[in-house]
């Protein structure tokens, strides 16, 4: 693989899609195995192999050609549809998690994609109703599948977030989003696996209005959430100064810039005023 993909894959990469492809195609292999000069790898698998290579060698992310990924304990399938999930997100599922052990209200994940927040919320909070919307029939599909597969119960609702219907009839206590926030203007610094198989209606937004999904989210929160409600987003890691100011405008306390793991401004979370009651 590194002979063949070297040039296109940061060896980290390349060592993430061995073990990727490696479970995919050897079940029940370990490791260790195959680096014993006298284990055999079955023919059917070597042909699987060469093919996913040669897939990677056309850019297409390794994800998309096994079919799924893993997401915080969690079976995730993925279609096109659906965008691939990151590390970073992973890490904001596991502060929520975190935070909010034993919690037993309302949780909705706004632009729920493949479903995997609203999936792992469910899994690990189980005294949860856990909702998720998405505008894309394609990403619902994939997202209840999901669910189903990892004996979950997450109720999933096709909507538009800036023509809300549906959701304005919950009450959460917790709501979450990673919404489009890559701008525009930072496309040319992107990676062509990403610009050519990603669904670019879950990644992008237009320069001149940057944070157009958090403000529906938060305009729609501001009717629907539960006082003393938290909010969790995943931002644009050069969006932290306006994303705090945009939460305190929609009246939330305790609001934090939190880093990722590689120390960036990744997410943001705050607190519903409690003088505020809801409809």
């Amino acid at each position: 693989m590194s002979v063949e993909l070297g040039g296109m894959y940061a060896r980290r990469e390349l060592r993430a899609m061995f073990f990727i492809i490696i479970k995919a195609t050897l079940p029940g292999y370990r490791l260790y195995m195959l680096y014993d000069m006298n284990t055999s790898v079955p023919e059917p698998a070597v042909s699987a192999i060469l093919e996913i290579v040669g897939e990677l060698k056309r850019g297409r992310p390794v994800q998309y050609i096994i079919g799924e990924t893993e997401f915080y304990n969690c079976r995730i399938t993925l279609s096109p549809a659906t965008l691939i999930p990151r590390p970073e997100t992973e890490e904001l599922a596991n502060i929520i998690v975190r935070e909010n052990t034993g919690y037993n209200g309302q949780i909705v994940d706004v632009g729920t994609g493949s479903g995997c927040i609203a999936i792992a919320m469910a899994k690990n909070l189980p005294g949860a109703s856990v909702f998720g919307t998405d505008f894309s029939a394609g990403a619902i599909d994939v997202a209840k599948y999901n669910a189903e597969i990892n004996n979950v119960e997450v109720e999933f609702i096709h909507e538009d977030i800036f023509i809300p219907s549906a959701i304005l009839s919950l009450r959460p206590g917790i709501i979450i989003s990673n919404p489009p926030y890559i701008r525009d203007s930072e496309k040319a610094s992107m990676h062509r696996n990403v610009l050519d198989y990603e669904p670019a209606s879950a990644l992008f937004v237009n320069d001149s209005a940057p944070l157009v999904f958090y403000d529906a989210i938060l305009e729609i929160a501001a009717a629907i959430q539960q006082p003393e409600g938290k909010i969790y987003f995943e931002i644009n890691e050069a969006m932290g100064n306006e994303m705090e100011s945009l939460l305190r405008k929609y009246d939330y306390a305790g609001i934090r810039l939190i880093k990722d793991i590689n120390g960036k401004d990744r997410f943001v979370k705050g607190t519903k005023n409690g003088r505020k009651t809801s409809s």
